[in-house]
């Protein structure tokens, strides 16, 4: 199945692109994601994840809990990626994980707030990529 992975420099949809080292680090983390139970948000870097949150009702839970195990596990998430396996409803989530270090964030897209979550990357220079491809998975 596709994922949404093709094409990605065309699919920015921030102001600041990806550099061509979070994009390699994008592609890790949407291809973990697919993997996990919805909510699912994952953080990470080129070569491995830093933090995931999972299981949630709100996505925004599933952000603190990946942001918690990555402190648990004494990683810093300092210029990571942040990979959500469907759109982010709100800009809450989104503004949480750039509070945490995530500098691009991978997102299928698709919420009526889109415009909104766009304004919070564009605000905190960040970098978003819409894959239109969501993994939500139960």
């Amino acid at each position: 199945r596709a994922l949404g992975l093709d094409d990605l420099e065309n699919k920015v949809r921030s102001q600041r692109p990806p550099t061509r080292e979070e994009l390699e680090a994008t592609r890790f983390a949407w291809r973990v994601v697919k993997h996990v139970k919805s909510n699912a948000i994952v953080f990470a870097n080129a070569d491995r994840t830093l933090g995931i949150g999972a299981g949630q009702m709100s996505r925004v839970d599933s952000c603190r809990i990946a942001i918690w195990k990555a402190k648990e596990a004494g990683l810093s998430l300092e210029g990571s990626v942040v990979a959500s396996d469907a759109m982010f409803p709100f800009a809450d989530g989104l503004i949480a994980c750039e509070e945490a270090g995530a500098t691009v964030a991978i997102q299928p897209g698709g919420s009526v707030r889109d415009e909104e979550v766009i304004t919070a990357a564009n605000e905190r220079k960040m970098a978003m990529v819409f894959t239109k491809v969501r993994h939500f998975k139960h």
